[in-house]
C-alpha cells in the first residue's frame, strides 16, 4: 500500500482546486446558457444552486481518478518529477507562456475579424469577469492538464510502449511525441461542446479555429510535461489564460 501513498496524496491535494475550478466553470457556463435551456436544467435538479453543486462534483471525480492513475502511469514512464520548480525551467516556462499567451490573444484581431460569432464573444472582453478568469485559470490550468496530459497522454504512451516496444527498457521518445499529438487533438476536440454552446454553430472556420488554438497550444503543454514535469504544464496553461485575458482587458 505504501507505493500508492504518493499518488493518493497527490490526487487528494488536487480536489480543492478541482472543486473551486469546477464550480467557477459551471457558473460561467450557466451565465451563458439560453434562458430556456437553463430553466430545463434547473427543473431536472431542483435549483440553480444544486446545478452548480453537481457540476462542481464532476471535476473532483476527474481529479481523483486521473490524478491517482495518472501519477502511477507517469512514474512508470519516468515522467513524474519531484513536485517543485527549478529556476532555469521556470524561466523557459515563463518565456513560452508569455509569448504563447500573447499569440493566443491575437484571436481577437484575427479570427474575430472573419467570424462574426467570435467577434460577438469579445464584446465584453474589455471588462473583468472574476468568475470566467478563475474558471479558465483553475479548471484549465489544473483539471484539464491532469486529465489530458498526466492521465490521457501517459495512458496512450504506456499502452503503445507495452504493445509495440515492450523490449525497450524505457519508453521511446517517438512514442511520447505521438501520445502528445493524440492528447492535443483530443484536448481540442473536447472544446467542441463548449464551442457549440457559445457560438450556437460549428462552421468550418470555427472548427479550424478550435483545433488550431487548442491543439497547437496543447502540444506545448505536453512538451513541458514530458520534458520538465506536469507542474510546468499546469503553470504554463494557467499563464496562457492570465496573459491573454490581461491583454484583452487592456486593449479591447
Amino acid at each position: 500500500m505504501r507505493k500508492f501513498r504518493k499518488p493518493l496524496l497527490f490526487a487528494l491535494a488536487l480536489t480543492p482546486v478541482a472543486a473551486l475550478g469546477g464550480y467557477l466553470a459551471a457558473a460561467m457556463q450557466v451565465s451563458t446558457m439560453e434562458p430556456a435551456v437553463l430553466d430545463e436544467a434547473v427543473k431536472q435538479v431542483g435549483s440553480k444552486e444544486a446545478l452548480l453543486a453537481i457540476s462542481a462534483v464532476q471535476p473532483i471525480v476527474y481529479a481523483l481518478f486521473c490524478g491517482f492513475f495518472g501519477y502511477i502511469l507517469a512514474q512508470k514512464l519516468g515522467l513524474m518529477r519531484p513536485f517543485g520548480f527549478e529556476k532555469s525551467k521556470l524561466l523557459v516556462t515563463f518565456a513560452f507562456s508569455l509569448a504563447g499567451g500573447a499569440v493566443f490573444s491575437l484571436d481577437a484581431w484575427t479570427f474575430a475579424k472573419v467570424i462574426p460569432e467570435v467577434a460577438e464573444s469579445y464584446e465584453t472582453a474589455g471588462s473583468f469577469d472574476a468568475v470566467a478568469f478563475g474558471a479558465t485559470v483553475l479548471y484549465g490550468g489544473v483539471v484539464e492538464e491532469v486529465m489530458l496530459r498526466l492521465f490521457f497522454m501517459s495512458l496512450i504512451a504506456f499502452i503503445v510502449w507495452k504493445l509495440f516496444f515492450r523490449k525497450e527498457e524505457t519508453v521511446p521518445e517517438g512514442v511520447l511525441i505521438a501520445a502528445n499529438i493524440v492528447a492535443a487533438i483530443t484536448f481540442a476536440a473536447g472544446h467542441l461542446p463548449s464551442t457549440l454552446a457559445l457560438f450556437g454553430t460549428l462552421t468550418p472556420m470555427i472548427l479550424f479555429r478550435c483545433f488550431l488554438l487548442n491543439g497547437a497550444f496543447g502540444l506545448l503543454f505536453g512538451r513541458l510535461y514530458r520534458r520538465y514535469g506536469i507542474q510546468y504544464a499546469m503553470l504554463s496553461h494557467a499563464l496562457f489564460h492570465i496573459v491573454s485575458k490581461t491583454i484583452w482587458l487592456i486593449a479591447l
